[in-house]
């Protein structure tokens, strides 16, 4: 084992920011009553923080990701997506069962095909926002 802190670890791997490390927690028990008043004021109900909960789940699969940014760009039909990704229809079609069950994709029936598109433009908004994150 390394006998190096975790701090200088990050360090030596030359990592220009260093998050979550050291003593990161509260060193005296002091509790701020307006602050908790003001943030609990603001949350949500526990059936819309599980709803939200799975629907943060749906971008947590890449080929769900990549199926999605597909879709930023052109409505695209399943065979179209199984082509673009190497994929076959079937696990593509899994994969879109999946997303629509979220509400994160729709499709149209055009003759003997399903064109499929983002079901509206909060997805764009989660993925644009998403890839900056990662980018930053």
């Amino acid at each position: 084992m390394n006998k190096h802190s975790y701090v200088e670890v990050i360090r030596m791997t030359n990592k220009e920011q260093v998050y979550n490390i050291g003593n990161d927690t509260c060193e005296i028990n002091l509790v701020h009553e307006e602050p908790i008043k003001n943030a609990k004021s603001n949350m949500l109900d526990d059936e819309t923080y599980l709803e939200l909960s799975e629907t943060f789940k749906m971008f947590g699969n890449v080929t769900r990701i990549k199926i999605m940014s597909l879709l930023t760009t052109e409505d695209l039909c399943v065979c179209d997506i199984a082509e673009a990704l190497d994929m076959s229809q079937s696990a593509v079609s899994h994969q879109l069962r999946i997303l629509r069950s979220k509400n994160l994709v729709k499709y149209i029936k055009e003759g003997k095909q399903a064109r499929y598109s983002l079901a509206d433009d909060h997805v764009i908004k989660i993925l644009k926002i998403g890839i900056e994150h990662v980018l930053e």
